[in-house]
């Protein structure tokens, strides 16, 4: 308790008991934080979605000291259950359908940021557990001299190019692209056939490749046309040239998805840990997750400066999108997916 020393003892618990904040709290919050002087984070590295303009910023002004290890949604929330109260990370980021699964295992600890009204009820836990600070929605990154480039899921039929898919049942964005042409086709979440039987007559018809996408891939000429997230798109046409690579939301629907800040129970920093979540859902927080191409969720809210703007699709892409059950993939449709991955598409392949 000694680094605490400067704080009262009944301000100290309340800052790390409460799952709220009203304005007025946050200066005692931010004594508290630099008290504290540190945050450790997992799985918020300086070359995702700009998160090193957050630690700058976090350093600069509250004087914390930062490090981050990379790993995994499913490591982040098993480091936390099994570290316990000998803790060494006080908040990570996840994927969206770890949110619920955090909470079930008792890791994460409470905190409603000021911005609490501005985020949808679906990108939240209703008692401040989890929050998404930024979504990811599938769209296609299509080479340049690619003809008659598709638009929409069905186009993807009509095509002669090549089709890049990751092994769905292997990652988030693999099976977010194959629910998102399930809802496309006609499907639902608990259907997922129809999209999985695209992708099986893309493999039927030889074109479709089971392989990943990054830039030397792209650099090589080794992508024609892939569904990934469109953080991830847009990231990689900058990095290989605009010129070489568009992005599109598939104009007959899509899936939305995100990131979530989780804190940890048994964090050794926790009001450093709820001001990060604070700043990440600020307005300077959110542009500069803006600069890492990935859309801030509270996007509505905001004036992007004309450069950050620049790096992101339109809104109106976005119409047709949709955002995904937190809980779906903790449920039956997860395993069904897969199920029905390796029965139709694998063999074809």
């Amino acid at each position: 308790m000694k680094r605490h020393a400067a704080i009262s003892l009944p301000l100290f618990a309340l800052l790390i008991g409460t799952g709220s904040a009203q304005s007025q709290d946050i200066k005692a919050l931010e004594d508290a934080a630099r008290a504290e002087g540190a945050i450790y984070s997992v799985g918020m590295p300086d070359g995702w979605a700009n998160w090193k303009d957050t630690w700058a910023q976090l350093t600069e002004k509250y004087g914390l000291k930062h490090s981050d290890t990379d790993m995994s949604s499913g490591e982040e929330i098993a480091k936390f259950a099994n570290e316990g109260v000998n803790a060494t990370a006080d908040i990570g980021d996840v994927g969206l359908e770890f949110g619920p699964i955090a909470v079930a295992r008792g890791v994460t600890q409470p905190y409603k940021p000021t911005t609490w009204d501005d985020i949808p009820a679906w990108a939240k836990d209703a008692d401040g557990h989890w929050i998404i600070g930024y979504t990811g929605t599938i769209a296609f990154l299509i080479a340049a001299d690619v003809a008659n480039p598709p638009a929409s899921w069905a186009d993807l039929l009509k095509g002669d190019y090549k089709v890049s898919m990751g092994m769905v049942g292997s990652g988030a964005q693999d099976n977010a692209a194959a629910l998102a042409a399930a809802i496309a086709m006609g499907g639902s979440e608990s259907d997922l056939r129809p999209g999985v039987e695209l992708f099986a007559k893309l493999a039927e018809q030889g074109r479709l490749l089971a392989n990943g996408v990054n830039p030397a891939m792209m650099e090589k000429g080794e992508v024609q046309v892939a569904p990934i997230w469109d953080f991830n798109a847009l990231n990689y046409r900058d990095v290989v040239g605009r010129d070489k690579f568009k992005v599109v939301i598939p104009a007959d629907g899509s899936v939305t998805s995100g990131y979530a800040t989780i804190i940890n129970k048994y964090a050794k920093q926790p009001n450093a840990a709820k001001l990060a979540r604070e700043y990440i859902l600020s307005d300077a927080g959110q542009i500069n997750l803006a600069n890492g191409y990935a859309r801030p969720i509270r996007v509505d809210r905001l004036t992007l400066p004309a450069e950050t703007t620049e790096k992101l699709l339109p809104a109106e892409q976005y119409a047709k999108a949709r955002p995904i059950n937190p809980e779906l993939w903790t449920k039956k449709e997860a395993t069904e997916l897969t199920r029905l991955w390796r029965e139709l598409v694998v063999p074809k392949l």
